[in-house]
């Protein structure tokens, strides 16, 4: 999902791509199947670098122009797997889509095509008042008016709300009227990703403890756009830095490794493979590992956190060649506890990000009891974008052999349940 695939909603790495030039993808996302240990080496034959992503996604996202939203989906350049690919030109150039969207704070249109008319903000806002006003509520009625609402749509839809009760906004109300995780999910869709990352941020690390895979869910694999936005709005909302609280919240080298994610130095998806550098930064990973008596952690952290996703797969099918092990093997063997999750994070999300929000989804589930608050965030985070939700259902599907719904379903009961799976779609 992006931020900024809705015109003026902000800008993230789920979004549209920087200017200059289109990316390669080495190997495709998506392909082949996983092998154990969680590594994705390349199909056989497939060149060393700059190979393109193959025609058809293998995880069966749907064509182009089906949105949820009656809108076009956003564009992708170059397509990752999904939909059927432009026809590539000489020397792997992809031609760019003939509209872009709006760099990050540009204001939306003034009919924007992502969202209905005017007119539907107030019906819908009249059926939420209506499900909660009086005795009761109308739990059905809440899922159907806002599962399905994109960014903007909610963002409109708010204020619409407000202008119908008089005293509540939207999420005051729900949270009045809900309880429970079913009040979670509904207040993660009424706040939006970019607040709603924000909040899981703060709240994360607010009071004894801090939930680490909360912190990896929301900052690792994200784009320089994406870190920003979120940099600004946490500062907006808490009236504090995301630094700071980082800062005092984790500790020694982990605590370097995210000042290094916050500081937005990632190359953009459009920097090119260079073979030399590949091969340096290989290099430098053995050394730094493998190479030498202890670990230099910090080297791992900054290559790991400033390459893009396409480097990184260049990086691990390289090291595999070149030194008989896989990198998550290494990562497995030379760090613990939060660093390894965080890196280890860092390149599965690289190797294949559907395959990857996948094995999150199930984690979320697996074991003695569901940790709810880790399904709800990824339900709803994944959900934005139905692209993005169709091929995390092919992939659970691959993966486990058996579909996210039946999944969800047999993990969760009640309103929360309909909520959920309401978001999943058959």
């Amino acid at each position: 999902m992006s931020y900024n695939q809705y015109p003026g909603y902000g800008q993230q790495g789920y979004g549209a791509p920087p200017p200059g030039g289109p990316p390669q993808h080495y190997p495709p996302q998506g392909y082949p199947p996983q092998q154990q240990g969680g590594y994705y080496p390349p199909p056989a034959g497939q060149p060393p670098y700059g190979a393109p992503p193959p025609p058809q996604s293998p995880y069966g996202a749907p064509p182009p122009g089906h949105g949820q939203y009656g809108a076009p989906p956003p564009q992708q350049y170059p397509p990752q797997g999904y939909p059927p690919q432009q026809q590539q030109q000489q020397g792997g150039y992809y031609p760019p889509p003939a509209v872009q969207a709006p760099p990050y704070g540009a204001p939306p249109p003034s009919h924007s095509p992502y969202s209905p008319p005017p007119g539907q903000y107030g019906f819908d806002a009249q059926a939420l008042h209506r499900a909660m006003k009086g005795f009761g509520t109308n739990e059905q009625l809440l899922i159907d008016v806002l599962h399905n609402k994109d960014p903007l749509q909610i963002e409109a839809l708010k204020p619409a709300y407000f202008r119908v009760d008089g005293k509540k906004t939207l999420e005051g109300a729900i949270r009045d009227e809900t309880s429970s995780y079913f009040q979670k999910g509904l207040v993660a869709i009424v706040q939006g990703p970019l607040l709603h990352d924000c909040h899981l941020l703060y709240d994360a690390m607010k009071g004894l403890g801090t939930k680490e895979n909360v912190l990896n869910d929301v900052l690792l694999g994200r784009s320089n756009a994406d870190i920003q936005a979120i940099k600004g709005k946490f500062q907006q909302v808490f009236n504090e830095s995301l630094e700071s609280m980082i800062k005092g919240d984790l500790s020694l080298k982990t605590e370097r490794h995210f000042l290094i994610v916050l500081g937005a130095t990632r190359a953009e998806d459009s920097a090119p493979l260079i073979p030399q550098e590949i091969d340096r930064d290989t290099d430098a990973l053995y050394d730094a590992t493998e190479g030498m008596v202890g670990t230099d952690e910090l080297k791992v952290c900054s290559i790991l956190s400033t390459r893009n996703d396409n480097q990184i797969r260049a990086i691990a099918h390289t090291y595999e060649q070149k030194y008989r092990r896989r990198l998550d093997d290494v990562i497995r063997k030379e760090f613990s506890g939060h660093m390894e999750d965080a890196l280890l994070f860092q390149l599965r999300h690289a190797a294949d990000k559907y395959m990857h929000a996948a094995a999150l989804l199930e984690d979320s589930m697996a074991g003695l009891g569901t940790k709810d608050h880790l399904l709800v965030s990824r339900v709803i985070r994944y959900h934005w974008s139905p692209e993005m939700m169709a091929n995390v259902k092919g992939a659970y599907k691959q993966r486990y052999k058996e579909s996210l719904y039946k999944r969800i379903k047999g993990e969760t009961s009640g309103n929360y349940r309909k909520l959920m799976l309401a978001c999943v779609g058959e």
